[in-house]
């Protein structure tokens, strides 16, 4: 017999037994989707995370003081200027953050301090919409001027361009009024900006969500906070990305130079392309484990095969005894339930993968991250399909297969 009508014969009794033979392939459907699913976003989700760590430079490194270190081995204003003046160096900067209070004439709210030098702009990739980043004379006077992002102009003013207005920021008890010269982004893949107000209303609930992150010098920073302009992490940028190793190793000899503790471990020296190579480690160890869970539905959906072939097996056992009395092979019977079981496990992987791709964009859509679904992720959802078809109906198969006959003719 022809593989077609093999073919023919098993979408006729799939057909002809329409709902038993869904039912049996819901394990199948409920299986491919999910792992679909889980495997489209977590694949868009690792890309997209990643995406944004990359776009703060991949071509950066942070130093770390270690926590063993005393203060005198931490990073001071004048090690930041040293390591500034590297011809390999071509930006440098702290960053300082702090929850504190914000306040303009339409009402208060949560505010979300980030400071640094003048090259944070550059750093942090902060991308200029209205006015300016503040420069490293404003830095290194300690002016009170600040930039905050769009979202946050309309939470405090009701506009976005603010530029020139002035807002008072509150932390520790302490009150300085600063001079908004800039409104920014900092964005991300593609250009889409960092949405503040959800990032402010994780660390204030509702109030916060009047707030804004508001960028500033760390020279005004600092005294608010206690600090007197030693930090504990710096981020620096290399001239070019194959120079990484060798700054990050001038940058720790200089630290190491300046506060005569060679020999000590008080710096340690981080690759940012170090935290995304772990990062993606990660999210795919996560994806993978959490796919593996969602396919053990795909072998109960096998078990449902593998029974549905049987019951059709003891359903079918005259026609098998007839075919079989007038000269069909056993490989040929066996072929037949094979065929039936593969196509009715591929017409459930095939569901499965439009519903899995179909719930994977719905999830996207809400939480507003790219799904990927690649060419090897559909060949394993139909391929994994064929397998369990084949696995789970060989043993129906060749039940059918090894009747006899005569006792197969003698059944009702």
């Amino acid at each position: 017999m022809h593989l077609s009508e093999n073919i023919r014969i098993a979408v006729y009794s799939i057909r002809t037994n329409l709902m038993r033979s869904l039912l049996t392939m819901l394990g199948i459907i409920i299986g491919v989707s999910s792992v679909i699913a889980i495997i489209a976003v977590g694949n868009g989700g690792r890309d997209y995370i990643i995406s944004m760590i990359e776009d703060m430079g991949s071509n950066t490194v942070s130093i770390m003081v270690n926590t063993n270190a005393s203060t005198s081995e931490y990073i001071s204003r004048d090690d930041i200027q040293a390591i500034k003046q590297l011809n390999e160096v071509s930006y440098v900067s702290p960053t300082v953050f702090a929850i504190g209070s914000c306040s303009t004439e339409r009402g208060d709210g949560i505010a979300l301090g980030l400071a640094g030098t003048a090259d944070m702009k550059q750093i942090m990739n902060v991308n200029i919409l209205h006015g300016r980043f503040f420069t490293n004379e404003e830095y290194m006077a300690g002016s009170n001027v600040c930039v905050i992002p769009p979202m946050g102009a309309v939470a405090l003013f009701g506009y976005e361009n603010c530029v020139g207005q002035s807002i008072d920021f509150t932390l520790n008890g302490k009150t300085v009024t600063l001079k908004i010269i800039g409104v920014s982004d900092m964005s991300i893949e593609g250009g889409e900006s960092i949405d503040y107000s959800s990032m402010m209303s994780s660390f204030g609930g509702e109030q916060a969500a009047t707030g804004s992150a508001i960028l500033m010098p760390a020279t005004v920073l600092d005294p608010l906070m206690g600090s007197d302009g030693y930090y504990d992490t710096i981020y620096v940028m290399a001239a070019d990305d194959s120079m990484l190793e060798t700054v990050g190793n001038m940058v720790q000899n200089l630290l190491y130079a300046r506060h005569g503790n060679h020999g000590s471990d008080a710096y340690v020296v981080t690759k940012m392309a170090t935290y995304i190579d772990l990062l993606d480690s990660v999210i795919k160890i996560l994806t993978t484990f959490i796919a593996g869970v969602s396919g053990i539905s795909l072998v109960v959906g096998g078990i449902g095969v593998m029974n549905i072939m049987l019951v059709s097996v003891t359903e079918r056992t005259r026609e098998i005894g007839i075919r079989k009395a007038l000269g069909a092979k056993t490989s040929t019977i066996m072929f037949q339930f094979l065929t039936e079981s593969v196509i009715l496990c591929l017409i459930g992987g095939m569901i499965g993968l439009f519903l899995g791709i179909a719930g994977a964009s719905a999830v996207s859509a809400y939480m507003d991250i790219p799904i990927e679904v690649k060419f090897t992720t559909i060949a394993i959802a139909v391929g994994f399909s064929s397998a369990i078809g084949i696995f789970f109906g060989m043993y129906p198969a060749k039940r059918a297969a090894d009747m006899l006959p005569i006792e197969a003719l003698r059944r009702d």
